[in-house]
């Protein structure tokens, strides 16, 4: 087993099945974690115009798009943030305001009330257990973001990891979407 990265390399990772990664960069994760993401100006130049930015509240040590989201919030941009029913059914991006309360969904997942207005994100912020500089991505496995990215095709779709989650390259299935960008806690990559 390949030991946490040193200065920030990719993990370089030889293993082809999804799961034997996820479990291995969960634990690079914990084990080395990261600071806070960096705000970009390619970012801040695509909230001009953005009528909402899709967020998330992390969870099981996920990188916190915390920085990205006040930037977008300071832009005019409202926020949603994605509610998970179960496993199967797609999610969907629910309007939230901050302070607003949140309620416990799957997966111990902090989300808005399934009564809140949908919304039609133009930016999508995800979650990432692990990612590659070619735009391959790697969630928690039951492909929710897949399916929304699907549902929202013309969504500037942004990675959020550490860059201590960055492998040489991700196992992908051809249904597998790519990421158009990636912010970590050191760098702004775009494939």
């Amino acid at each position: 087993m390949v030991g946490p990265p040193l200065n920030h390399d990719p993990v370089t990772m030889t293993i082809s099945d999804k799961s034997a990664v996820r479990i291995r960069l969960r634990a690079v994760r914990r084990m080395v974690g990261g600071g806070a993401i960096r705000v970009s100006s390619a970012y801040l130049d695509r909230l001009r115009g953005a009528p909402c930015v899709a967020s998330y509240i992390p969870v099981g040590g996920e990188a916190d798009p915390g920085p990205l989201e006040h930037a977008a919030s300071a832009a005019g941009c409202p926020i949603a943030l994605p509610h998970v029913t179960d496993r199967e059914t797609p999610l969907r991006f629910l309007e939230w305001r901050r302070g607003t309360a949140l309620v416990t969904g799957p997966f111990g997942l902090l989300q808005p009330p399934e009564s809140a207005p949908e919304a039609l994100p133009a930016v999508i912020l995800t979650p990432l257990v692990g990612f590659d500089r070619n735009g391959a991505r790697l969630g928690q496995g039951a492909g929710h973001y897949d399916r929304a990215f699907a549902a929202h095709p013309d969504a500037w779709r942004i990675g959020i990891a550490f860059a201590c989650q960055e492998v040489d390259s991700l196992p992908t299935d051809p249904w597998d979407i790519p990421l158009q960008a990636i912010a970590t806690d050191i760098d702004w990559i775009e494939p």
